[in-house]
Parts: C-alpha cells; sequence; structure tokens
C-alpha cells in the first residue's frame, strides 16, 4: 500500500511539473509574439533564446523560426527548424517549405511540403493557397505537376467545404454536405466534429460540447477541437468547463495571449475573480497599453472593493485613449460606487459628449446628480433615458421628480 502510495504521489508531482513547464513555454511563446507586434523582434529573438537555453521545446525553435523568416535571416530560421524537427518529428516541415519558396528553391521546397502532407499535422490546402510565401512557385511547372498527384481526402476536402459554409454563415449548405458525408464516412471522428461545427452555428451548444466532449477526450491534442469546445461551453453557459478547455489550449503553445483574456472572463463568471485578475495582469505585462484588458483589470479591482486601484488604472487608460466614451464610463462607475457623484457626473458628462445616445449614462448621470443636490438637472436626464429605451428611468422619475 505505501509503494502504491509513493507511486501515485510520483505521477501527481510529474503531471503537476509538465503543467508547469507548459505554461512557462506558452508565456514564452506569447511575450515573443507581443514583442513582435511592438516592433521588437530583435528583443523577441533574444528572449527566446534565453528560453531555448533552458527548456529546448520544439515550439520555442519554431517560434524562433517565424521571428528569423520576418527579419529575412533564413539560415538561422533552417537551422532552428531542423532542430524542431529532431524534437518532434514533421514540426518544422510546413516552415521550412516555405523557406526554401522564399529562397527559389522549388525542389527542396516542395521535398518538405510533400512531408508535411504526409504527416498527421498536414496543413490545409486552403492555408497553402493563401500563403504567399508560394506566390512565385504558383506559375512553376514543379508546382502544377506537384499538385496534379491527389493531397487530400475526399473526406478532408468535404470537411474542409464545411468550415467555409459555417464561416460564411451557409448552415444549410453546410447541413446537406454533412448528411452526405455522414453517409460515406459513418465511423470517422471527423463527422463528430463537423456535427459540432454545424451545431455551434447553429446556435445548438448541448449537443456540441457532448460531441466535443467525446473527441478531446480521445484526441487531447487537437487545438481545431479545444478551439471549438470552448466555444461551445461559453455558448452554453458552462463558464467552468470553458476555463478548463482555455487552459488546454493555452498549455498547448499557443502564442496568442487573447486566450489569456477569454479565460480571465470565463473566471469572472465562476466567481473566481482572483484567477480572472492573474490572467489580465498577465496579458498587461506584454499588451501594458491595450485599452479593453486594461478596462477588463479596472472593473476586476473594483468588484474586488479595490476602488482606488480600479480608478488608478482607468485614469491610465483615459491619458492613454482619451476619445473612448466607454472608458469614461469605466470611471464614472467607480466614482459612482464610491458615492462621490459630482465626479461620477462629470465623467458621465464626457462620456456622453462622445456618444449622447447612450442611455444607461444618461440615467447613472441623472441619479448622481440627484444624489448630489441637482434634482431638477437630474431629472431631465433621466427623462431623456426614459426617451432613449432606459425603462429603469420610469420609477426613478416617478420616486424623484412627481411631486
Amino acid at each position: 500500500m505505501r509503494i502504491l502510495r509513493m507511486l501515485l504521489m510520483s505521477v501527481l508531482c510529474f503531471g503537476i511539473l509538465v503543467n508547469a513547464s507548459s505554461q512557462v513555454i506558452s508565456e514564452n511563446l506569447m511575450r515573443a509574439e507581443a514583442l513582435v507586434k511592438a516592433g521588437r523582434a530583435g528583443d523577441a529573438i533574444n528572449s527566446l533564446d534565453i528560453a531555448i537555453a533552458a527548456n529546448k521545446d520544439f515550439r520555442l525553435f519554431l517560434k524562433r523560426a517565424e521571428i528569423n523568416i520576418i527579419r529575412g535571416d533564413l539560415t538561422s530560421a533552417i537551422n532552428d527548424l531542423n532542430e524542431a524537427n529532431k524534437l518532434s518529428e514533421f514540426s518544422g516541415e510546413y516552415a521550412l517549405a516555405k523557406v526554401y519558396a522564399l529562397i527559389g528553391d522549388i525542389q527542396t521546397s516542395l521535398y518538405h511540403l510533400d512531408q508535411n502532407l504526409g504527416s498527421g499535422i498536414k496543413v490545409s490546402e486552403k492555408e497553402i493557397n493563401l500563403d504567399p510565401a508560394f506566390n512565385a512557385l504558383t506559375k512553376r511547372p514543379e508546382w502544377k505537376s506537384f499538385w496534379s498527384r491527389e493531397r487530400y481526402t475526399s473526406l478532408e476536402r468535404k470537411i474542409s467545404e464545411i468550415e467555409f459554409y459555417t464561416s460564411a454563415g451557409k448552415n444549410d449548405d453546410a447541413l446537406e454536405l454533412l448528411k452526405e458525408i455522414r453517409i460515406e464516412y459513418p465511423s470517422s471522428d471527423e463527422i463528430f466534429y463537423a456535427d459540432a461545427l454545424v451545431a455551434v452555428t447553429a446556435s445548438k451548444f448541448d449537443v456540441a460540447v457532448k460531441d466535443l466532449i467525446q473527441l478531446t477526450s480521445k484526441f487531447p491534442d487537437n487545438i481545431r477541437y479545444l478551439k471549438l469546445l470552448a466555444r461551445a461551453q461559453e455558448g452554453s453557459s458552462n463558464a467552468a468547463g470553458a476555463t478548463v478547455t482555455y487552459s488546454k489550449i493555452i498549455e498547448s503553445g499557443t502564442p496568442d495571449a487573447g486566450y489569456l483574456l477569454l479565460r480571465a472572463a470565463a473566471y469572472r463568471k465562476t466567481g473566481e475573480g482572483d484567477k480572472a485578475l492573474a490572467d489580465v495582469n498577465k496579458y498587461l505585462e506584454m499588451y501594458p497599453d491595450d485599452s479593453q484588458a486594461m478596462s477588463f483589470s479596472g472593473k476586476l479591482y473594483a468588484t474586488s472593493g479595490d476602488n482606488l486601484k480600479a480608478i488608478e488604472i482607468f485614469n491610465r487608460n483615459l491619458q492613454l485613449h482619451p476619445q473612448d466614451a466607454n472608458l469614461y464610463i469605466d470611471r464614472a462607475n467607480s466614482y459612482f460606487s464610491a458615492r462621490s457623484w459630482e465626479k461620477a457626473s462629470n465623467d458621465y458628462s464626457m462620456a456622453l459628449d462622445l456618444n449622447p445616445g447612450n442611455p444607461d449614462a444618461w440615467l447613472n448621470k441623472g441619479l448622481a446628480l440627484i444624489n448630489s443636490g441637482k434634482t431638477a438637472e437630474g431629472c431631465h436626464d433621466l427623462r431623456k433615458a426614459l426617451s432613449l429605451g432606459n425603462n429603469k428611468a420610469s420609477e426613478l422619475i416617478s420616486r424623484n421628480c412627481i411631486k
């Protein structure tokens, strides 16, 4: 029994270490992406150099190669992609095809593209056709000869069509095609994915979740399935499930820090404000001037009762984005909660100067004015709110403005 307990503890500790390592790698990738977007590709490379020295993970090599391609350092990119391939088979093949296409070496480019298309991580035909790296090759006879051989199965092409139809809002066409492939491929796992995709597009989220739970249990590393599951869980108001799925997406190594904000929003719905705030602030470390994230962070501090910190954040947001009416409302709401009526009414006024059609701002400004003793002005604003469709104003007018 003691040995069994020790084995279980070892497995648990290993799982914690793996998750922690995945989290660190994901943050490294997100940070590098943020630096590139800020025009600091050299700093992104330096950041990845440090990360790779600590952890030779194939995803770090792929990201550094991507940045080296942007910088025009194709030799370094090739070296990184070959290292990625050693660590995870085929992982660098598609990017190698792109690099050699940019060099003009069509034979080597097509060799690596063939390697990718023969692997379990093949890139879609649509993505290849839209990739500008191959523009110079598309008129070459070797390119046409390469594509004369069928590279995608009938099922893959039809799934791709369903993805197009659902993204274009053509759900009826997607359903018709889905009926066909159900008959042709009744036991394919991709049928469950297509079913779920059509269900999400039709807002049948519970149906989609059921299919996708099965799929992600069988294929826990399939990012396409995980992203669709998160959408379905959000749609079905399963915020707790969404937090788990977003965590898996983040730990997979996505460089998209936007998933931190999505997970934070789900944590907020589950009442886990501390976790939400940690995610938003981590995002802000990478994108310190992001208006949406600052607004979210301020609201979380306000909800936690730290109104001073919230106002500090709203002040900075307004300094950076003074023409955004919603940011004045953010700060006004905090002043309103703190019963600073004059400051609240001033900020609502600023918001209404920028967006005079906001009935909620008129209502809150009216209440702030009434609470500060300016009843006539406040009642004017409540009537304005009512005229713009805020029905809450009716009762407040009866209580405060009719004698």
